[in-house]
């Protein structure tokens, strides 16, 4: 996947997968087409990059443009099968010379948001356009630049079509990533379903709270749960990390980056997994054991027939009506269990844990603290 912030969830097909390119990548190849075009050697199109590991990938152009002291081109994003929000986004670099000493000069353009919090690897103040994009811009800017025995004093404004629009269904507005996307990729190539982009999100959300000095943060499976956990705390924005099913890349993140307070909160399933060990709560890589289940039950005076009928449920959610019938408090062993996982998952880190369970609607079922 792109690097965390411009992340959406998908569920994994079947078929076999096709990668695709970072954003970086793209901003790079199109830096690289108008540079050489503003050095007078016309748009190479397609145009070919180096990779950070080695690779060459050629980008076809779909726009480039001239003036008489700038030049501009445009690359498609193709994410290959990604499900990433800036798939088929063009990815525009506009190059103009600056006046000598000046050095290479980053510029957010149009879709392109500007960093306005501490905790992200770039300065507040500074365009969103991660260190990895960065190199690759100014690697391929010098080499041209030495070739034509000039100093690369050049300024690289990047733009993203439509990404000011774009940038509301990613991290960025919390992050305090302001007017539209980043810049983002650290190999240059999008790996589908890596799952890599989302934590390092969800790590990026622990170091910005971090910064501002926050002593509680939330990590929910999705959006309902979040909300009641949010305003249960009355937690700003900031605070609320995208867990999803990344319980493991959390914790262990906070393992080591430890900040006082920590909530999760998410449904009867998610959290039955996490309850079970599970650190990957995706449906794909981890299941609800009914077995488990029913053993929690017994243990909290399941009659046989009871434990029964949960062997044979369908789902998690079938086996929370069953014992809800019964009035049988199991989410209340499960928020306990899946508490003990994430404190144990913690190594002992300072972090005090507690974990809500909620039901579709919201509603709180057990807290566990």
């Amino acid at each position: 996947m792109n690097a965390g912030e411009n992340e959406i969830r998908m569920e994994k097909p079947a078929t076999a997968l096709r990668r695709g390119w970072t954003t970086g990548a793209c901003a790079a190849a199109a830096t690289k087409a108008a540079l050489t075009a503003l050095l007078g050697e016309g748009f190479p199109d397609p145009v070919t990059i180096v990779l950070p590991k080695g690779e060459h990938p050629a980008f076809p152009l779909a726009r480039e443009d001239r003036g008489d002291a700038w030049a501009s081109a445009g690359i498609i994003k193709d994410a290959g099968d990604d499900p990433d929000v800036t798939h088929g986004a063009l990815v525009s670099a506009r190059i103009r010379r600056l006046p000598a000493g000046s050095g290479i000069v980053f510029k957010a353009g149009d879709g392109v948001g500007t960093v306005t919090k501490a905790g992200l690897p770039i300065g507040v103040g500074e365009p969103a356009i991660n260190p990895v994009p960065r190199r690759m811009m100014r690697e391929v800017t010098q080499e041209l630049c030495a070739s034509y025995g000039i100093a690369p004093d050049i300024e690289i404004e990047i733009s993203i079509e439509n990404g000011a629009e774009l940038a509301k269904k990613t991290w960025n507005p919390r992050l305090g990533i302001i007017g539209g996307l980043s810049v983002l990729g650290t190999t240059g190539v999008v790996h589908p379903f890596s799952c890599s982009a989302w934590i390092h999100s969800i790590h990026r959300g622990i170091d910005v709270a971090r910064a501002e000095g926050l002593c509680h943060v939330l990590g929910a499976t999705g959006s309902t749960s979040e909300k009641t956990a949010q305003t249960l705390y009355d937690l700003p924005d900031i605070a609320c990390l995208d867990m999803g099913d990344f319980a493991g890349g959390l914790l262990k993140y906070l393992r080591a980056h430890p900040v006082p307070r920590l909530t999760i909160a998410g449904g009867f399933a998610k959290l039955t997994k996490l309850a079970q060990g599970a650190l990957d709560l995706h449906s794909g890589r981890s299941q609800v054991d009914m077995r488990w289940l029913a053993e929690r039950a017994s243990g909290l005076g399941a009659k046989p027939e009871l434990t029964g009928r949960i062997l044979k449920a369908n789902t998690a959610l079938e086996v929370l009506q069953i014992t809800a019938d019964e009035r049988l408090d199991l989410p209340a062993d499960v928020a306990s269990a899946a508490r003990a996982t994430a404190i144990e998952t913690l190594h002992g880190a300072p972090v005090d844990v507690d974990v809500m369970v909620t039901d579709r609607s919201g509603k709180l079922l057990a807290h566990a603290r």
